[in-house]
């Protein structure tokens, strides 16, 4: 008897225990920093934007031939203004910070001078260029590859969600340029299959979304791997003032070159929020939305990977094609999803801030903010997707 009453109070104190919230563990919510939605609003200008000329062509520039060639063939006639003001800076190895808007042309910025330099002097692992995502990394290695057609350089990439055993295989192969995820950067490190204590040149792309998503460990101990460095050079289109201090002990003495203001979202952008009433059917809302007319390639965000599966799954049930991206989804699956998203075979990505920096899709037509935003900076980035190569987009935020 007494051994039951045991059990019941135990089975009691179980329950008790218990989350309320279907079994699940309750995690403390995060809050978003943006407290005026407000800021959220903002009609696109209408005002003839200001295109940079620059006053000399890729050929009128001091680099080899050869990479001439190689951009020629990509139908690069004229560097853009973060190319134009910041080649002669990095050619004579200056530490360098970078700001510019998305689709400016920042990886050309710093993967030409690497280049140059390559062509002059052939060192293995010449240069380590970090990024945030696993898409911003393939896409850098993308790059690379297109402009050193023919020329016998080499590039690889190391990502999450791929083979660790494959990637130590890579790294014994030759290789000028690393690319590479921070997560998994350091995974080599501590395998010591990856030793970067005789690279010179450092690039950290998109750094304060870096910084931002937790990466300030690792970037630390990559940093402190590199008793060779020469040269750093860090690139992104925002800057936090709350990251200078660290900034500062990431690179020493740098030039600074801003082709934007950094804080400021696209002026080819609609923006505006979409009130959600107590009680609504907040998906209902944005499925309305969706079947309207124009939401021809449609990016929508939620706040953590649960919401991303639960939004894609319904929106299929809705009869809205739609596929996902996220963390938590191998590299093949990322990079299907994408595919299928360019080429218009779903109308709908559904994904975190893994697809805020890093994915190349044009003719996005609409970004949609399922949940407000943690942060302006990641709002920023978010629209950023939509408005490009001078149309106008439009961006919608649901607010609870």
């Amino acid at each position: 008897m007494n051994a039951i009453k045991s059990k019941r109070n135990k089975n009691r104190a179980h329950t008790r225990l218990k989350p309320k919230n279907g079994g699940q563990s309750r995690r403390p919510k995060r809050q978003s920093s943006i407290v005026d939605s407000d800021l959220l609003i903002k009609r696109a200008t209408n005002k003839e934007e200001v295109i940079y000329e620059a006053h000399r062509s890729f050929d009128d520039m001091p680099i080899d031939s050869r990479l001439k060639r190689n951009l020629a063939k990509k139908g690069f006639v004229k560097p853009s203004q973060i190319q134009d003001e910041s080649l002669d800076l990095l050619k004579s190895g200056r530490n360098f910070i970078g700001i510019a808007n998305t689709g400016t042309g920042k990886t050309a910025a710093f993967l030409i001078p690497i280049i140059e330099r390559l062509l002059r002097q052939r060192e293995q692992q010449t240069a380590l260029v970090v990024v945030p995502t696993r898409e911003l990394a393939l896409q850098v290695e993308k790059e690379f590859i297109s402009l050193t057609t023919g020329l016998g350089l080499y590039a690889s990439s190391y990502i999450g969600g791929t083979s660790v055993n494959k990637d130590i295989g890579k790294l014994k192969r030759k290789s000028h340029v690393i690319i590479g995820t921070p997560g998994r950067l350091i995974d080599l490190i501590n395998q010591k299959a990856l030793r970067l204590n005789r690279t010179p040149i450092l690039v950290l792309d998109e750094f304060d979304r870096m910084l931002d998503m937790g990466f300030v460990r690792d970037i630390k101990r990559i940093v402190e791997g590199m008793t060779s460095r020469r040269q750093t050079m860090l690139f992104s289109a925002t800057i936090d003032k709350s990251q200078k201090d660290l900034i500062k002990t990431l690179v020493k003495n740098p030039v600074e070159i801003k082709v934007n203001s950094g804080t400021s979202s696209s002026d080819k952008v609609d923006q505006d929020i979409i009130k959600v009433p107590t009680g609504a059917n907040k998906f209902k809302m944005m499925t309305d939305l969706i079947s309207g007319a124009g939401f021809d390639k449609v990016l929508v965000f939620a706040e953590t990977k649960r919401w991303v599966d639960r939004v894609t799954k319904k929106l299929n049930q809705a009869g809205i094609t739609a596929d996902q991206i996220h963390g938590n989804k191998s590299q093949n699956y990322r990079n299907n999803a994408l595919a299928k998203f360019k080429k218009g075979s779903v109308q709908v990505l559904v994904a975190t801030d893994v697809a805020a920096r890093g994915i190349d899709v044009t003719g996005i037509t609409h970004v949609i903010n399922y949940q407000l935003p943690m942060s302006l900076d990641s709002y920023i980035h978010r629209i950023g997707r939509t408005g490009r190569a001078g149309k106008t987009g439009k961006a919608f935020t649901f607010v609870d």
